[in-house]
């Protein structure tokens, strides 16, 4: 994908912008961000339980209005 020669490129270029003193924090907070990031990918969702309408309710209310 990417050669030597192009990541040499792009780790000037960042030099360049950030600064050599900037550069292990971005690192650190990339690496926290990803680690995060695949942290709550294999949490196990959450399941809201609550009871569902079995429609009871209707009937009663259709028997109600029959009388």
């Amino acid at each position: 994908m990417f050669s030597m020669q192009d990541s040499l490129v792009i780790l000037v270029i960042v030099l360049v912008l950030f600064g050599g003193k900037r550069l292990p924090e971005i690192a650190n907070g990339m690496g926290k961000a990803i680690k995060g990031f695949k942290k709550e990918i294999s949490r196990p969702d959450e399941i809201e339980i609550t009871p569902e309408k079995d429609g009871s309710d209707k009937k009663e209310a259709e028997k109600q209005s029959e009388k």
